[in-house]
């Protein structure tokens, strides 16, 4: 297991080439900023390879571990597993409404992190996560806080 407490650690490693894996066992996840969106990549799911070159900003979420995939079956599970997170993603930034989109984005992570872990994550990269201005996922965050 390879431990990063640096997000450029992270993209280093990423941006390598090397196909590696979220650690499946904790709460964790990695917001990966490109060039006009942000991917999230949660337990168990595949970042790095040919997928993730185009990364700019590494951003490690919740107790974040990253793991190298073991055998050929569980790469392929981890490539599937990547895949759902991103049609997870698709799911919310159907919704036309952008206030919604942000609404959505932060239960969505409140719902699989914590509150408080959820609070550190930037504005910036949960808006990229749904195609929103930061401005209005900080709306959202406020509206949520007066609940």
């Amino acid at each position: 297991m390879t431990e990063h407490p640096h997000s450029s650690d992270i993209l280093a490693e990423i941006n390598s080439g090397k196909l590696l894996m979220v650690d499946s066992r904790r709460r964790n996840g990695l917001i990966l900023i490109k060039r006009f969106h942000a991917d999230f990549a949660g337990p168990g799911a595949a970042v790095g390879g040919g997928f993730d070159v185009d990364s700019r900003q590494a951003i490690p979420v919740g107790d974040f571990c990253l793991v190298d995939p073991q055998s050929p079956e569980e790469r392929q599970k981890a490539l599937g597993i990547r895949r759902q997170w991103v049609r997870l993603t698709e799911q919310l930034t159907a919704q036309p409404a952008a206030l919604e989109r942000a609404h959505m984005i932060l239960t969505q992570f409140e719902h699989y992190l914590d509150s408080e872990t959820v609070a550190q994550i930037p504005d910036e990269a949960l808006a990229l996560l749904v195609g929103v201005f930061p401005q209005t996922l900080r709306a959202a965050r406020q509206q949520n806080d007066r609940r």
